[in-house]
């Protein structure tokens, strides 16, 4: 195998592969990135750590030779951003080594054959819809902040996306841990009828956050079944990504969203934000509950911990119902508090053992419940 490609053209490509490839690997090939040369003036650049797969097409200045070989990863990666802007970079095989080339610089590096890299079969997905890179990447920031990081709880460590037909036909992502919820609706897009309930992992979920950057203005191509899951960016050469899903059951997390709150508090997300950061300074691990104490038309944030001393602030609001106190988690109140784009935020609330839900208003697509805690 022997091609030229431009720098910048082999540093994003290998920027958006190799985040793929774990660090510390037990097996040698799963450290590599494939590299394969085609006759069409096109290098396909392949990573993947088993239950996760990215494959990038880029244009190359020239093939001379086609192949295929993999290489480190992280090595290619931290070479090619240390070469000098602008450069051609060659890239050859001989006798199991890669020789890199640009400028005065040369690089010889170990390689392992291309029939030992292993390769995600995608099988049948049946499931192909489209959505725009803009709406996909609103969907995974209103919701990721939420999937729960306990690796007990397996089924809930990423986001769940299903179809459901209340009103009309809708595509909804949710995300818990047990403490908040996050959910995202929209607009059932069309071949996306009769899609199987499934869980996206979180690796997968920031590996496409991340893709989707560099693609706000295009359409994502989204094909799955009820085991895999294969998002297209950029069209035909653009980036393909395969995750496996979870395999487990989402719990009905419809039955914890509050439907009967009766008491209803309107505020600024921002002043509200600020005033539980300030008064959270103080707080200790163990303490990280913030009391929030309504009252007419105002809130009192407060936070008592043994160590550090007591912290309070007013925060002017709109809450005419009876007065009561309540704790929560403060940041996971921040979490919730900066997803909400507004001047003003609405909480939900029955009482000091009751879940809350918190939204911008009816009509916003993005809605979250959070637990109280004992303060």
């Amino acid at each position: 195998m022997k091609a030229t490609i431009e720098r910048a053209t082999l540093l994003r490509c290998l920027s958006h592969v190799q985040s793929v490839v774990e660090r510390r690997n037990t097996i040698p090939i799963l450290s590599n990135v494939l590299i394969e040369a085609g006759d069409s003036g096109t290098v396909r650049v392949m990573a993947t750590d088993l239950d996760l797969q990215v494959i990038e097409n880029m244009a190359a200045a020239s093939v001379e030779d086609t192949g295929a070989i993999t290489v480190s990863a992280h090595l290619l990666f931290d070479i090619a951003r240390k070469l000098p802007e602008g450069s051609q970079v060659s890239l050859e095989t001989m006798d199991n080594r890669m020789e890199v080339k640009a400028g005065r610089s040369r690089f010889k590096l170990p390689t392992l054959p291309r029939d030992d890299f292993p390769v995600i079969v995608e099988g049948d997905l049946p499931t192909s819809f489209e959505l725009p890179a803009k709406t996909l990447a609103e969907l995974v920031d209103r919701t990721r902040f939420a999937i729960s990081t306990e690796e007990t709880r397996y089924y809930l460590n990423g986001i769940f996306l299903h179809v459901s037909d209340e009103d009309k036909p809708l595509l909804r992502a949710a995300a818990t841990d047990g403490h908040r919820l996050a959910r995202f609706t929209l607009d059932r897009p069309d071949g996306a009828e009769g899609m199987p309930d499934v869980i996206v992992p979180r690796k997968a979920v920031a590996e496409l956050r991340k893709l989707l950057d560099e693609s706000l203005d295009t359409n994502v191509q989204i094909d799955l079944s009820a085991s895999k899951i294969r998002f297209t960016l950029g069209g035909e050469n653009g980036v393909v990504l395969t995750s496996k899903l979870i395999d487990g059951t989402f719990p009905d997390y419809t039955r914890v969203i509050p439907t009967g709150n009766d008491k209803l508090l309107k505020l600024d997300p921002k002043s509200l934000y600020a005033g539980v950061d300030r008064v959270a300074t103080i707080a200790t691990e163990k303490t990280r509950a913030v009391k929030m104490g309504l009252d007419k038309d105002k809130v009192t944030l407060s936070v008592t911990s043994p160590d550090n001393g007591t912290a309070s602030e007013e925060v002017a609001a709109d809450y005419g119902a009876d007065s009561f106190e309540i704790g929560f988690n403060a940041n996971y109140l921040k979490d919730i508090l900066s997803q909400i784009d507004s001047d003003t935020v609405e909480l939900h609330l029955a009482d000091a053992g009751a879940p809350t839900l918190i939204r911008q208003d009816d009509k916003n697509p993005s809605l979250y419940v959070l637990m109280p805690m004992r303060v």
